[in-house]
């Protein structure tokens, strides 16, 4: 199965975080929301987020030690840049770190922060894929 997923994620503290090569950013308490796909294999990669002990391979690896994902939801169709398109135009949406998550397309960043829990407009929970 492929498709498109957006993870919400909790910084509970304010950090500072080291992302890769990208440099140490910091990280207000809130909510994250990074946008993904996977073009075969989304169920290996949404587990593979939820990995506690893992390579850093991806800017979403150094991020996700000092965060809880809360909500996994998945979009089968559209493109990630749409999906994360949608959220970028809210008035709410912040960008914490240019180019996290967008270096294979035009998109500002893939990982957006909120001061309070959006609610997204979602397809299909990520637990229905693994019924």
């Amino acid at each position: 199965m492929n498709g498109i997923y957006q993870l919400v994620i909790h910084v509970p503290q304010k950090k500072s975080i080291k992302i890769g090569r990208k440099g140490t950013f910091d990280f207000p308490r809130g909510y994250y929301v990074y946008t993904g796909s996977a073009k075969k294999g989304l169920k290996a990669r949404i587990s593979r987020h939820l990995k506690e002990a893992k390579r850093k391979f991806w800017h979403i690896d150094y991020l996700l030690p000092h965060a809880r994902i809360e909500e996994i939801v998945i979009h089968p169709q559209k493109s990630e840049c749409y999906w994360n398109g949608r959220l970028v135009r809210l008035k709410e949406a912040k960008i914490p770190v240019p180019g996290f998550g967008s270096s294979d397309c035009s998109c500002v960043a893939h990982l957006l922060y909120f001061k309070r829990r959006p609610i997204l407009n979602s397809t299909q929970q990520a637990s229905e894929i693994w019924k």
